[in-house]
């Protein structure tokens, strides 16, 4: 079942640009190992729901799966051939406005090895280039 909110206050939203890079969630708090995002844009409520399902897959229970991001967005869509006017589309879908350098996915309790390949296989899934990143030490 894909990610949506609960309640919004207003069903359609306007489109927005995104721009610069992401200055909160770029860094990875949850687990040891996470996916940072190189590009931005909008990520649907699939997409992320098939990274989860390849990344629990490829951790298989050994491992803990953090999704640091969520579909706040709707998107609406105006049906093929039809003439202009008669006002905004409907909601499509629902997604998450992702800027260069957010962490998308993060997992803990793996090797460095398993995690890499967990991770690469959920970012073969995802629309733009993605990295694997390690937690800093903290100070």
């Amino acid at each position: 079942m894909a990610l949506m909110p609960k309640r919004v206050k207003y069903r359609k939203s306007q489109r927005g640009v995104v721009k610069g890079n992401a200055h909160r969630g770029n860094t990875v708090v949850f687990g040891e190992f996470g996916l940072q995002a190189l590009e931005g844009g909008w990520l649907s409520a699939e997409a992320i729901e098939a990274g989860r399902i390849t990344a629990t897959h490829a951790v298989r229970g050994e491992g803990r799966l953090y999704i640091r991001i969520f579909p706040h967005k709707s998107i609406t869509a105006i049906p093929a051939e039809t003439r202009m006017g008669k006002g905004k589309g409907e909601p499509e879908y629902w997604a998450a406005v992702i800027k260069p350098g957010m962490i998308l996915y993060e997992v803990a309790g793996l090797p460095e090895s398993a995690a890499r390949e967990c991770l690469a296989r959920v970012a073969y899934k995802m629309p733009f280039r993605c990295r694997f990143v390690q937690r800093r030490p903290s100070l």
